[in-house]
């Protein structure tokens, strides 16, 4: 199978460099010196050494390869990078991708009556989840009714669709989530996930992600954590 990290990091180039790095409690932002801004889930744990002292003059493609780091808080940095690298307007007009208004992630896929697994709290259109089965909520800190992270091993190859939060390619559970998942339709999706097209070679059924529309709305809702991102951007689909 060929890498999640791997596909995003060689269709990135140098070109452009990281000009300014923009913490929030729940977010990390990131914005390019040619103006693109994405944002990525803060995903906190600094126990070991960061790859770099900071990735601010760094070029983009150097920079995402932070993504790899077993310091979170810098791998979330690199994954906004990475985001504000592919999540542009001029890509999504490029790539003619569709705006994901509703947030209906499945449209188009049958949920009457399928086994479904959410791989963390997201939030989904009303008929997201139309007529399933089953639901399972798999969390890494579990909520009443939710499932611990560990279920993954036992619940995924059972279940017909699988929706996975882009954050778990920060904490570096992605590759173990979409191998696990390889009997189901699969999408991932939210604000940390690259819309980059090459990523559905892994077998990925669907990518929903972001471009910010208001970045400087976007950085001081970040500061001071108040509502939801999304009045601050716009949901596109793979």
């Amino acid at each position: 199978m060929k890498d999640y990290y791997k596909i995003l990091i060689d269709g990135m180039d140098d070109t452009v460099t990281v000009s300014e790095i923009v913490r929030g409690r729940a977010w990390v932002g990131a914005m390019l010196s040619n103006g693109g801004f994405a944002i990525a889930m803060n995903t906190e744990s600094h126990s070991v050494e960061r790859m770099y002292p900071t990735l601010v003059g760094l070029g983009a493609k150097q920079a995402a390869k932070a993504v790899l780091s077993w310091n979170f808080d810098e791998s979330s940095e690199a994954m906004a990078v990475i985001n504000a690298y592919y999540n542009t307007p001029a890509r999504m007009k490029a790539l003619n991708c569709r705006i994901d208004g509703k947030a209906v992630c499945t449209e188009g896929i049958e949920t009457e009556g399928k086994k479904i697994a959410l791989i963390g709290h997201l939030k989904l259109g009303d008929d997201a989840l139309k007529g399933a089965k089953k639901v399972y909520i798999i969390e890494r800190d579990p909520r009443e009714g939710d499932y611990p992270d560990s279920a993954c091993e036992y619940i995924l190859p059972e279940c017909d669709i699988v929706i996975i939060t882009g954050s778990a390619a920060i904490n570096k559970t992605m590759p173990r989530l979409l191998e696990l998942s390889k009997n189901a339709k699969t999408i991932v999706i939210g604000p940390s996930v690259p819309l980059c097209p090459e990523l559905k070679e892994l077998g990925i059924c669907r990518i929903s992600g972001m471009t910010v529309t208001d970045i400087a709305g976007i950085k001081e809702w970040m500061r001071d954590n108040k509502a939801s991102p999304y009045p601050f951007g716009e949901s596109f689909m793979l």
